[in-house]
């Protein structure tokens, strides 16, 4: 294939809006924040159970607490009534009277068994409700962070979308002055290799980065300037640097 030394400089310009979109579409997809949602997305879900937990864990406890209480109304209403059986003094039989006390001692010692429950069962309610707003209040510090870790990352796709329609506008304008075989040649190395076109410069294809031998180079070097040759490496199209 033939293309004079200009459309081959042409072509070079191409690849290189090629290479900068490229690079633009690798730092919109490897943006930090892409990691940072992802961590603080997992974060949140991960509080979120612990929080859900949590709130189970305080209704649970509260039932158990209303359920102490209610544990101790009978207790304490029977106490009450035994007391006032005893002080009232109309107890005389003395049988009864010492079966009377025994049981008052024994309503006694069974409400203080019921309400020491009661009060482990409400402490630990405490401990559990505080548990829950720290885990609330984490939750929100989580989201909080996500929130501003995805309007920075827009911000920041929004920049490089703006960058890469800057670029990919000057495309047309540029294939435009290159011939279709040329161009249609650039396009398929440049799917199968990602550019399609390098400069030749001090015998290392820009491409691949690779050193040529110098029969390749001296091939090169006796092909007319309007030839299109190609790198023995990587396949694309090589522009040799040096032609005026």
């Amino acid at each position: 294939m033939l293309a004079d030394p200009t459309a081959q400089r042409t072509l070079l310009r191409l690849a290189d809006l090629d290479s900068r979109l490229a690079r633009i579409t690798h730092t919109a997809r490897t943006l930090p924040q892409h990691d940072t949602i992802r961590d603080l997305m997992e974060e949140r879900r991960r509080t979120t159970d612990a929080l859900t937990a949590a709130t189970t864990n305080v209704d649970d406890l509260e039932v158990a607490a209303r359920r102490a209480e209610q544990d101790l109304v009978p207790v304490r209403a029977r106490l009450e009534r035994d007391q006032s059986r005893l002080d009232g003094g109309t107890i005389t039989d003395s049988k009864a009277l010492q079966g009377l006390i025994d049981e008052i001692e024994h309503l006694k010692g069974r409400i203080g068994v019921l309400e020491d429950a009661q009060l482990e069962v409400m402490g630990q309610a405490e401990d559990a409700v505080a548990a829950r707003e720290a885990l609330s209040q984490r939750k929100a510090d989580v989201e909080g962070r996500l929130r501003a870790a995805v309007a920075e990352r827009d911000e920041q796709v929004e920049d490089l979308k703006q960058q890469a329609q800057s670029v990919a506008a000057e495309r047309p304008g540029v294939v435009a002055q290159l011939p279709e075989p040329l161009v249609a040649l650039y396009e398929r190395l440049r799917a199968s290799t990602g550019l399609g076109a390098a400069p030749l410069t001090e015998g290392r294809c820009g491409g691949c980065r690779l050193e040529l031998n110098v029969t390749d180079l001296q091939q090169i070097a006796k092909a007319p300037a309007d030839e299109v040759v190609r790198c023995p490496e990587c396949d694309r199209i090589l522009v040799r640097a040096g032609q005026p």
